[in-house]
């Protein structure tokens, strides 16, 4: 129920207040298996898996179910709603890909310039081995940085040394980075790291603009997306979702939530915008459309395909959890589904999509049109075996199996 939305104006509305839900029909789904994706969503939430969950599904444009279910706030009455507002953590690493990208266009870099031809403070880094550091067998890339393979370490790594890359500001972690030897010869392995705050640093030296600011304007203006940003405006925090894990009985319960309401001194690249399912679809659609979403158009067709085409150098594998994931690739800050049979994901071939720390998913579909949003807020949310049902799973099996006339 929208009270009040007709006060406002079509600009301030949100998304989600223009979104008319078609019938699963009308692109090719069954209601009954529509009907199914939700009941599984709602079932983890009455089960106390999930303190609530938002999703949204469309295909060749039409969006044909948007639905949220549970609290913001399993403690709280506050129920959760299409346009409750979640942390997206590393959802928010696309959409700077794609503002490195729309710099790419206009010459501004290219893929295989050197790393310190935009950072200058990176030239001549050392590599650690066992023998001690030696130098760069080549200079990193562009590609590289766009691709976790640039040579830095794992975020882990920073923790365990106890340096704090976040500390300060995007110019604090230059300095930080530039003190350090990399962890690998760039190009030899897949590391997810600071590369993506790293590209951040560069939108806004090549741009001159703060990060926040170059995309609202190129990026969440002329996309409408008036929920998402690094803070959530103060009179938004009503919607903000909160944080949950697990007691020792393994129900689900709140925790310690922090929420900036004004612009963070370290605006992050790789983690650190707030947005709502309806505004990432939009993200999500002008992607699919090859750049384009109402008129507005934030890249050109070939530079989105470029996104979606691996760079991975041959042996190298996208391994976040643990063993090498067969089948994907990776592109700008984008994992590919690039070999269905291998991979056994029952998405189409060159889907892409990246995840976020609390839980919240998406995948771009082209070969089916599809875009799935999915939206929960759990510490430790997308580690696999660490209490949160794995609806990353879950999703795409009900979504496929919905799909009157897939392709193969």
């Amino acid at each position: 129920m929208l009270g009040g939305a007709g006060l406002m104006s079509l600009a301030a509305m949100p998304a989600f207040a223009k979104i008319s839900v078609q019938s699963p029909a009308s692109a090719g789904f069954t209601a009954a298996g529509v009907a199914d994706l939700n009941a599984q969503m709602h079932a983890l939430v009455d089960q106390q898996k999930l303190a609530g969950v938002v999703t949204l599904l469309a295909r060749k444009g039409k969006v044909v179910n948007l639905d949220a279910y549970g609290k913001q706030d399993a403690s709280a009455p506050a129920p959760m709603a299409v346009d409750s507002i979640f942390r997206i953590a590393s959802m928010t690493k696309p959409i700077v890909g794609v503002a490195m990208m729309q710099l790419w266009e206009q010459g501004r870099w290219k893929l295989d310039d050197p790393v310190a031809r935009h950072i200058p403070e990176f030239a001549g880094l050392k590599v650690k081995t066992a023998a001690g550091l030696v130098d760069q067998t080549r200079p990193m890339t562009m590609a590289q940085l766009m691709s976790h393979t640039a040579g830095f370490g794992t975020s882990g790594v920073y923790e365990a040394a106890k340096v704090n890359l976040r500390e300060t500001d995007l110019q604090g972690m230059v300095d930080k980075l530039a003190a350090l030897p990399l962890e690998s010869q760039p190009g030899t392995d897949w590391a997810y790291g600071p590369c993506v705050d790293l590209q951040g640093y560069v939108v806004q030296k090549l741009s001159g603009k703060s990060l926040d600011r170059y995309l609202q304007d190129h990026l969440f203006t002329p996309l409408k997306m008036p929920d998402t940003q690094f803070w959530v405006d103060p009179a938004k925090t009503a919607r903000a979702v909160r944080i949950h894990t697990y007691d020792a009985a393994g129900k689900i319960v709140p925790t310690e939530s922090r929420m900036a309401t004004s612009p963070p001194r370290f605006l992050s690249g790789g983690g650190g915008l707030w947005s709502t399912a309806p505004d990432y679809y939009r993200f999500c659609q002008a992607l699919l459309q090859g750049g384009e979403l109402d008129g507005a158009r934030i890249l050109k067709p070939d530079t989105v395909k470029l996104m979606r085409k691996s760079v991975l150098e041959p042996g190298v594998g996208v391994d976040l959890y643990g063993p090498v994931q067969k089948g994907l690739g990776f592109g700008m800050d984008f994992a590919v589904n690039e070999r269905p049979a291998e991979s056994g994901l029952p998405h189409g071939q060159d889907t892409y999509w990246w995840g976020g720390a609390f839980g919240t998913w998406f995948w771009i579909d082209p070969a089916h049109d599809i875009v799935f949003v999915g939206m929960i807020q759990n510490l430790r949310g997308s580690i696999p075996g660490a209490g949160t049902p794995d609806v990353r799973t879950i999703s795409p099996k009900a979504v496929y199996a919905a799909l009157a006339d897939r392709k193969a």
